[in-house]
């Protein structure tokens, strides 16, 4: 068994020896800066450690797993060309270092590179391993959708938010575990239980994104808190702070909501005594907690032995920053 940091070394090492050789340079040049900007890697990394619960030697199908990368690194490229975002990563992010049409046009290629690399696995699995990216591919644009539809609404339900978060950040991870278990020849049934494992821990991981958005560290977490707040956002923490509000608190939240000026400092610090007041912190950190228990459930069932699950097991837990 490899280690979660032996298998991100191999990741990164993989992406950094990719070869863009094709023509014109100035098309891969932008892919190439997209996939040097680091990150966690979250979703090769995923896929070769589900493959390690079945197999030895996860390194045998790093290129699919490096075309899971280029293609979250590609919705991310589009993401933050949709959002006018300056920077990524601390680094300035495709339309701004270039311009927002080579954005659309490297985008577009890095999408054709994804599949070409997903593709280069052993024939005995592909049908199965390209529907299964397929179908990921459009749930992600479907949950994009969702996202942006939800901007202009003021009546977002809790359960439309969790389905698009599912959609938009959960079926990637849950595609990256069982594409990794289907290649290590797992049955459909623990290909299936990791599936729904990575449906469970990416919504636990999504909602705790919006939880630390507004509590956390900005140190931490790397960027200033309240992004969400200040954007009006519908996040798990708006959208149930709006519905279980009193008058006073809803008229009090819907007035910042419309505010087109404001202080930004103000507006955070206003919100967050309201989500304290009706008390959205806890409400959310026992919903990330439910759903991490009912993931932690799913991999129990995984037919391997417990001491294989190790890795994977402490993986997850150190993705929500969990003891154990």
């Amino acid at each position: 068994m490899m280690t979660s940091e032996e298998i991100l070394r191999v990741v990164n090492k993989g992406l950094e020896s990719l070869a863009y050789d094709r023509k014109p340079a100035s098309l891969y040049e932008p892919i190439r800066y997209v996939l040097s900007l680091g990150g966690k890697r979250i979703r090769p990394v995923l896929m070769l450690l589900s493959y390690n619960l079945f197999k030895e030697h996860p390194e045998e199908i790093l290129m699919p797993a490096l075309g899971l990368e280029t293609y979250h690194n590609y919705t991310l490229l589009h993401d933050d060309l949709m959002d006018n975002a300056d920077v990524r990563r601390g680094q300035p992010t495709v339309h701004k270092k270039w311009d927002a049409n080579t954005a659309i046009l490297s985008g577009d290629s890095m999408l054709v590179l994804a599949y070409q690399r997903v593709a280069q696995c052993d024939n005995a699995h592909l049908a199965q391993v390209l529907d299964l990216f397929t179908e990921t591919a459009l749930e992600i644009g479907e949950g994009q959708q969702f996202d942006m539809d939800f901007e202009t609404r003021n009546d977002v339900e809790e359960e439309e938010y969790i389905e698009m978060i599912r959609l938009k950040t959960s079926v990637l991870l849950a595609c990256a575990l069982k594409m990794g278990a289907l290649l290590g020849d797992a049955s459909q049934e623990d290909a299936d239980l990791l599936y729904r494992f990575g449906e469970k821990i990416g919504l636990a991981f999504q909602l705790q994104d919006d939880l630390l958005d507004v509590y956390g560290d900005p140190k931490v977490f790397g960027k200033a808190i309240g992004g969400d707040i200040t954007s009006n956002k519908k996040t798990y923490m708006l959208i149930n702070a709006v519905n279980r509000a009193n008058a006073e608190q809803r008229a009090e939240l819907m007035r910042w909501i419309e505010a087109k000026q404001f202080d930004r400092a103000e507006k955070v610090a206003a919100v967050t005594r309201l989500y304290d007041e009706i008390g959205i912190r806890q409400l959310c950190e026992e919903k990330i907690n439910c759903y991490f228990e009912q993931g932690k459930q799913l991999l129990e069932k995984v037919n391997v032995p417990a001491e294989r699950k190790e890795v994977l097991r402490q993986y997850t837990n150190a993705m929500m920053h969990r003891e154990k």
